[in-house]
């Protein structure tokens, strides 16, 4: 029972990687690296907007006819601080997008990888026995591929409970997001 229950966890993770979707499983992976390493561009992005945020409301309310030397020399400033943060954030943007890539790239061998590791690895064991009979003549179908005969391979055990979880969802969506009918008036 011990491999079932490793199988079973493994198969509801990758699941549900699968369920919330790749991007949005990178997108919070981000979030944490971000939040973890302290990245120097993101403080210094914001730093910046805070500095470009005063310094519009300075200027604005500087008068351009009365004082033009000061206005002139803020607008100069602001406008290098824009081109600076422009710069910034297609830095950051290129950063987020090639971890992204990396990110995704691992969850893909990991959610496609473990199943087929998993199968190749146990072809030969079984996932838990099964008390005699209780199939009858379908019991050979359990331990296919290649199990011992009266158990439930694995690859016939990973399949179960990926169809399971997945009729889970799918059972709790139409229970909690109930598809709206519309009445045709004719």
């Amino acid at each position: 029972m011990y491999l079932a229950t490793i199988i079973l966890l493994i198969v509801l993770i990758t699941e549900t990687i699968l369920i919330l979707g790749y991007s949005y499983v990178t997108q919070q992976a981000y979030r944490w690296y971000i939040k973890a390493t302290n990245d120097k561009r993101i403080i210094k992005q914001q730093k910046l907007k805070r500095d470009l945020l005063t310094l519009k409301s300075d200027l604005s309310q500087t008068s351009s006819q009365d004082e033009f030397a000061k206005w002139a020399k803020m607008r100069r400033k602001l406008d290098k601080g824009m081109a600076d943060l422009e710069k910034l954030n297609s830095d950051i943007a290129f950063a987020k997008a090639a971890f992204e890539l990396r990110a995704k790239s691992v969850l893909w061998f990991f959610v496609h990888g473990t199943r087929t590791i998993i199968a190749f690895w146990y072809t030969r064991r079984a996932a838990f026995y099964l008390p005699k009979s209780w199939f009858g003549p379908a019991e050979w179908f359990l331990w296919m591929p290649m199990a011992p005969k009266g158990a439930v391979s694995v690859a016939i055990w990973v399949s179960a409970c990926r169809q399971v979880i997945k009729q889970t969802v799918n059972i709790a969506r139409d229970f909690i997001l109930p598809e709206k009918k519309v009445e045709a008036t004719t």
